[in-house]
């Protein structure tokens, strides 16, 4: 009898070079490559280095370079063009892609872009990538946050501009002005000795307005970011195991206490039987 052989079954050597390609040894060995990679590239940015060492460094990353790319073959070897429906290996193309662009003439400003392959490494980390969903799922719980602080800023922005703008135009003689102003007040950079006193001395009520829109700016709105975000991560680990296993338990002892109560039951019945 002839077996039914699936028109769209991957052959068993593609499962095989499927199942090394995503084994821990080669990942490690991409692992290793990116951070020799990363410090390579950085070495590039200094000419003394360059001068002295890039007869060496240069053909290093091109052939870590070669490596990448025979990575992503193989990994299209294996799986075909399905490999594309996973958006991290979608990166790891684009990434790799954009380092093979020739860095010279109009195309000379991605040679700055060339540094994203150690960005690779978030997609070979599954810690990393968790991370990165978390914080990509916490983006529409920080919308909310980021209307109410953009009403915030605007609101202070107002007052601050007819309050200070006519003794003050660097710092709030416009909307603009305040704005930047009152985001280097919240993320409490010089914010004292650099803006306020120096508008104290002019107004001595100032810090009415500055201490209220501090305290709720920057202690209150950034913790709410925070928050979302934690929340966010706590939701991609999964539920804790003792708690899964706690209410198991649970469960458990509610299931026997049912079978006791019927089991009471029926003996009741019995016996109130003629």
């Amino acid at each position: 009898m002839t077996p039914i052989v699936t028109p769209n079954a991957p052959s068993p050597w593609r499962l095989k070079l499927a199942e090394v390609m995503d084994g821990k040894p080669v990942q490690r060995l991409i692992t290793t490559l990116i951070l020799i990679n990363a410090a390579i590239l950085g070495m590039l940015t200094s000419s003394e280095l360059t001068n002295d060492w890039g007869w060496l460094l240069v053909p290093v990353d091109m052939f870590i370079l070669a490596v990448f790319v025979i990575e992503l073959g193989l990994r299209f070897t294996a799986r075909g063009i399905g490999l594309l429906r996973d958006p991290w290996a979608v990166f790891d193309c684009l990434v790799v892609g954009i380092a093979l662009v020739p860095a010279s003439g109009p195309f000379s400003v991605l040679r700055t872009l060339r540094v994203l392959r150690v960005l690779r490494l978030v997609s070979i980390n599954p810690s990393m990538r968790k991370v990165v969903h978390a914080l990509l799922a916490s983006l529409p719980g920080m919308g909310s946050i980021v209307m109410l602080m953009g009403l915030l800023f605007y609101v202070a922005a107002v007052m601050a501009t007819q309050l200070f703008g006519q003794d003050f135009p660097e710092w709030f003689g416009s909307i603009g002005a305040s704005l930047y102003t009152l985001f280097q007040v919240m993320t409490l950079e010089s914010w004292s000795m650099g803006i306020v006193r120096p508008v104290m001395e002019q107004y001595p009520l100032a810090w009415v307005f500055f201490v209220p829109y501090i305290l709720i700016a920057t202690f209150m709105m950034l913790n709410l970011f925070i928050a979302v975000i934690v929340n966010a991560m706590q939701d991609a680990q999964g539920p804790d195991p003792e708690v899964a296993a706690r209410a198991e338990r649970e469960e458990m002892i509610l299931q026997e206490l049912k079978a006791l109560r019927a089991e009471l039951g029926e003996m009741r019945r019995s016996r109130g039987a003629p």
